[in-house]
């Protein structure tokens, strides 16, 4: 079961034209463990937590604001990957997007995913198309911005994750009350990782 997995994951780390090298589940798995992730990196869990929704979802197209050094951009890449879609990051700052780029490439995943330097208050309105999966972990006041940047771009079914929703709650108060309250939206907000003592909100876009 286990070298069936591998064959089909690695059968579509090449239709997505990653490097075979790179692109093992071992080989990730790894590279992942090794990370070196600063106080800006998703925790582990939560990071799995994001692709699993992605798989889950079948997400093709995804939209990530804050990338810092890009370990969430893997996990998440790794899910786009499998479900033959692609993620955009959005990085305001030059030297983390540059880092990021580095990881990213290291795993083989430059091809599905996409760091774009900038502030993503600009960025966001020039994407172009619909997606149906976003996670924000950036400057926790402009998270309610951030959302209503894309929320005319959101695909009916599409995932939004906002990350440090109990420790940041203050910051984002009128975000969570946008998506808590709004009935385009079902939100739940879950613990998958207790290593920052925080929590994730999870919004399913009903229409």
């Amino acid at each position: 079961m286990k070298k069936l997995f591998a064959l089909i994951m690695a059968a579509a780390a090449l239709a997505a034209g990653a490097d075979p090298a790179k692109s093992s589940p071992e080989f990730r798995k790894d590279f992942l463990e090794k990370f070196t992730r600063t106080g800006l990196s998703t925790a582990p869990g939560d990071a799995m937590m994001l692709r699993i929704l992605i798989e889950a979802r079948g997400a093709k197209r995804g939209i990530e604001v804050g990338v810092a050094a890009g370990f969430g951009a893997i996990n998440m890449g790794i899910g786009f990957e499998r479900t033959g879609g692609k993620l955009t990051s959005v990085e305001i700052d030059a030297k983390r997007a540059e880092e990021a780029r580095a990881n990213i490439a290291k795993v083989g995943l430059e091809n599905t995913c996409t760091v774009v330097t900038g502030d993503a208050l600009q960025v966001l309105p020039k994407l172009e198309g619909e997606y149906d999966f976003v996670f924000i972990d950036a400057a926790k006041p402009d998270y309610l911005k951030y959302l209503k940047a894309v929320e005319g771009k959101l695909k009916k079914g599409a995932v939004v994750v906002a990350d440090n929703v109990i420790v940041s709650a203050k910051a984002m108060a009128d975000y969570l009350e946008h998506v808590e309250k709004n009935p385009d939206y079902e939100t739940v907000t879950i613990r998958s990782s207790m290593e920052k003592n925080d929590g994730m909100s999870i919004s399913y876009k009903l229409k």
